[in-house]
């Protein structure tokens, strides 16, 4: 796959030089760097969009970026569930390296200060940067997106909110309420369309600027609850998942919309867009994973593998990639087009640059080793080998490249290959910090049971920790 033309191939070189280890390499920054945007949505089935192959949900806006994009088929993010996942991704590390493994429980669970986000890395070289959405990073002083790298902000610090204004969500000083910067706000309407109209309001800012822009755009779709338009909601009577289509079309229609302005301002051409969800589709959202064993919470390829493409005219044609990368990855290719310089050894970044192996010049995987852990389960990768551990069930290995659906343990016949996994997975949990949260007990039992079904290749019998319950009580 190569760039569109040599140019722009000596710059991406140069960039990729940036992030090297070597301390004799020289920072440089292209004479044009793009406008960077992140579109990060929120518990998306990894076969729910149309460049994925979904026969019934609709996403033409989208699906046109995905085409004139890059489309991955082994991306992963960091950790099944929304918290850790975002605070891996917006760092560049491993979560567990600060302690944030496990969801927040508290809005004073926070990235602590010495970890810097993609917003502080970006603004050293000159970017204005926003951060739009859901946040779920941490609600004291300090830590609040302004307080962490972004310019401006408009959206919630909690984990999830109602779609339309209520009295509850929108109180001044509640955790779910809509906030400017940090000045409570109102809204009217329903929200994924607002979010698109403030990334359209916040571009038109910029197109007098001189400095590129940074965005973070996450808003809470497609994640409970499920709430829809009257008008969206009656597109779609009679479909099997109306109000998950109806939500997806909303979705599409906001990104639309900032895309649409990008083109008719003229930005498009140089703005790298990474489009992905923060963890595979939940049990409770009418979600579909398609091929993938499990969903979001737990280590199976449902929880983590994920609907991924880049987008960026300007320096990559079309086309897919099979090697297996990471939304670590995203901190460390926006530092390499951006020329922050020697970004791999000041933010001690896990991801790496994506944009020379899309471009040729480099070979082979930008991994050939992820890791996942949350409390008491935990995953590797290498190569096409896929190692479960949970505490009290024991282990399970898998070869991807011949089972994705995850139902053959190779444990008794490959103990070779099973020992290497195990090795790598316990060298890599020796560098981490002890999580500074944890789950409930409740979430720690309904993790268990999840996982001991799907190891067995059995239908999951609870899903929460009120199915739970109901368990428990029929046991009785």
């Amino acid at each position: 796959m190569n760039v569109n033309n040599i140019a722009v191939i000596i710059g991406l070189l140069v960039l990729s030089a940036c992030g090297s280890d070597s301390p004799e390499d020289t920072a440089r920054t292209l004479a044009d760097p793009p406008n960077i945007i992140v579109l990060l949505l929120d518990d998306a089935g990894y076969a729910d969009f149309g460049f994925m192959g979904s026969p019934d949900l609709e996403t033409p806006h989208i699906d046109r970026l995905a085409q004139q994009g890059i489309v991955f088929s082994d991306a992963h993010v960091s950790s099944s569930v929304c918290g850790p996942s975002r605070a891996g991704l917006i760092t560049g590390r491993y979560q567990q390296r600060f302690g944030f493994e496990c969801n927040p429980r508290h809005p004073y669970d926070s990235i602590p200060r010495s970890v810097p986000t993609i917003g502080e890395a970006l603004q050293t070289t000159g970017y204005t940067t926003a951060a739009f959405g859901k946040w779920h990073l941490g609600d004291r002083d300090g830590y609040k997106p302004n307080d962490r790298g972004f310019d401006y902000y408009w959206g919630f610090l909690s984990g999830g909110r109602s779609y339309f204004p209520n009295e509850k969500n929108d109180q001044p000083g509640a955790y779910q309420s809509i906030r400017e910067n940090d000045e409570h706000r109102t809204f009217e309407g329903y929200l994924t369309d607002r979010l698109g109209d403030k990334a359209v309001a916040f571009i038109d800012r910029q197109k007098h600027q001189n400095t590129p822009f940074f965005m973070y755009w996450s808003p809470n779709a497609v994640h409970t609850p499920m709430e829809a338009t009257e008008a969206d909601l009656a597109r779609y009577e009679g479909h099997q998942r109306q109000t998950l289509a109806a939500m997806t079309w909303a979705l599409d229609r906001a990104v639309g919309n900032i895309v649409d302005k990008l083109e008719a301002e003229g930005m498009l051409e140089n703005t790298l867009i990474f489009f992905l969800s923060d963890n595979g589709g939940a049990h409770n959202n009418q979600s579909d994973n398609g091929p993938l064993k499990g969903f979001k919470g737990n280590e199976y390829e449902g929880g983590h593998r994920v609907p991924f493409f880049v987008f960026w005219p300007k320096g990559l044609e079309a086309g897919t990639y099979d090697g297996l990368t990471s939304s670590l990855d995203v901190f460390a290719t926006a530092c390499g087009v951006a020329g922050v310089p020697d970004y791999q050894n000041t933010y001690k970044a896990d991801g790496v640059n994506l944009i020379p192996y899309l471009t040729g010049a480099k070979t082979g995987d930008p991994h050939d080793q992820l890791f996942w852990r949350k409390d008491k389960m935990a995953a590797a990768r290498l190569g096409d080998l896929k190692m479960l551990r949970v505490d009290g069930l024991g282990y399970r290995l898998y070869d991807l490249s011949k089972d994705l659906r995850e139902s053959d343990d190779l444990r008794a016949e490959r103990p070779h290959d099973f020992g290497a996994v195990q090795s790598k997975l316990t060298t890599w949990e020796s560098q981490l910090k002890p999580p500074r949260w944890i789950e409930p007990e409740a979430w720690n039992q309904v993790t268990m049971m999840i996982h001991e079904d799907l190891y067995h290749n059995r239908s999951v019998r609870v899903k929460n920790p009120e199915q739970l319950r109901a368990w428990n009580a029929k046991q009785e």
